[in-house]
């Protein structure tokens, strides 16, 4: 078979032709921003995207927003990291104030287009949008539910797939999470029956943090330790086939500080909390729906345990429903959770609570020390030391005296002279108390 060469354009032509279309492509672009309504914008674009797409030597990557029912992360750590990389010369962006947040949120807008550069390489971002309508039926009637689909298109020359997909996208998840980290603001998540996953939030803004805590210093630097090496040890844990969680129990009389210890935690990891109250479950299948709910890197806390199960109904959580919570598989549905729990008496616990991998480090939150003392006057009356520091040591000796209770008389006055003298006249009141009943330890 025989071809006229005549008929065949030449290599010059076709060049001329394709970067004409494309120039084409790019101006009608230009004016859709600007002069068409956006009902219509969004399809327009996507058919002239994809033109200029099918003209080049480019592979494009579909990053969509979720599979299913899962989120994707890659979706929504592009969002966060882009957000961070929008310039001056952005076009458009867009900018959005959640109601608990403290700042204000910027990411890009749809139709936007980002050109990022990794090793050397360009590599060019646009937020795209579809919508899928579904047919519902209800009193047969018909109605139609209007989903808007959102994906991301990540272009780049075909030489470079495996460096994108094997550098550079797990390094846009890697840094998107650092951004999180910096700018995150820490949660305080309640059981409510009418947020997602049964969860409602506020934002944390506790100020405890393990300097503030008036605790043995021996078993705070303990904890610190352990919490460290917790946080460090995610392939140690992957290695010997164990879930990436830690449990401890705080045990000691009210007042000892084992909620604000929980808060400094939570400020030291970083980590958001959610308290568990048990009383407020229906039921097993009910938790096992609020572990799912909860986010990777959080602390659960489960207070009163021993009073928690005990006025808990027939028919709502049972000992054996939140032993599976606790290390059954569903506590698998997640990674690096700390699970805290509270009690007044330990001597109340069952013993099946007590043992490794479900309570792994026991601490007493002891009567205030000393030592305790001493933080809480540096924390409220900024001294570190006062010539009435002998005979309040003694006293601390004598009386048994939580945090919150000195703490309490430390607070009724800013001079130290008079503030010290007060709390000395109030362990004079608990001592006359004490030996009435002869509890005073002489």
């Amino acid at each position: 078979m025989w071809f006229s060469t005549k008929a065949m354009p030449s290599y010059e032509a076709i060049l001329s032709a394709t970067a004409s279309l494309t120039a084409s492509v790019i101006l009608l672009r230009t004016i859709a921003n600007d002069f068409i309504p956006e009902s219509i914008k969004d399809r327009l674009f996507l058919h002239l995207h994809t033109i200029s797409s099918s003209l080049s030597s480019q592979l494009t990557v579909v990053i969509e927003e979720s599979d299913g029912l899962t989120a994707n992360q890659v979706f929504h750590a592009a969002t966060v990291y882009l957000g961070e990389k929008l310039s001056s010369s952005t076009p458009r962006i867009k900018v959005n104030k959640p109601e608990k947040e403290k700042g204000l949120q910027v990411t890009t807008d749809k139709n936007q287009e980002m050109v990022d550069v990794f090793k050397g390489v360009k590599l060019k971002w646009v937020l795209l949008s579809t919508s899928r309508n579904h047919v519902l039926k209800k009193n047969n009637k018909n109605g139609v539910l209007k989903e808007e689909i959102r994906y991301f298109e990540l272009s780049f020359h075909k030489k470079n797939r495996e460096m994108v997909l094997g550098s550079y996208l797990p390094y846009l998840l890697q840094k998107a999470k650092e951004i999180k980290e910096k700018n995150k603001t820490l949660k305080l998540h309640t059981v409510d029956y009418n947020g997602t996953d049964y969860w409602g939030s506020i934002n944390l803004d506790h100020p405890a943090s393990f300097d503030t805590m008036a605790m043995d210093p021996a078993v705070k630097t303990a904890l610190i330790e352990d919490l460290d090496r917790f946080s460090r040890r995610r392939e140690f844990y992957r290695r010997v086939g164990k879930v990436w969680k830690r449990g401890y129990l705080l045990y000691g009389p009210p007042g000892t500080g084992k909620s604000s210890l929980v808060a400094a935690m939570a400020n030291y990891l970083k980590f958001d909390v959610y308290d568990l109250d048990l009383k407020e479950i229906q039921c097993n299948s009910d938790l096992r729906r609020l572990l799912i709910g909860t986010g990777n890197g959080s602390i659960i806390v489960i207070e009163d345990i021993d009073t928690s199960l005990d006025s808990a109904e027939d028919d709502k959580v049972t000992l054996s429903g939140l032993l599976n919570f606790i290390d059954g598989l569903w506590s698998s549905c997640g990674d690096e959770r700390i699970i805290v729990f509270t009690t007044n008496h330990k001597d109340r616990l069952d013993p099946v609570l007590l043992r490794p991998g479900r309570m792994d480090m026991h601490l007493h939150m002891s009567y205030c020390t000393f030592s305790g003392f001493k933080t809480l006057a540096s924390n409220y009356l900024r001294i570190q030391d006062h010539q009435l520091f002998d005979e309040i040591k003694g006293w601390l000796d004598k009386v048994q005296a939580t945090p919150a209770e000195v703490a309490g008389e430390l607070m009724k006055c800013e001079d130290p002279d008079v503030a010290l003298r007060g709390l000395i006249k109030w362990f004079h009141n608990r001592a006359n108390t004490e030996m009435q009943d002869g509890s005073l330890n002489i």
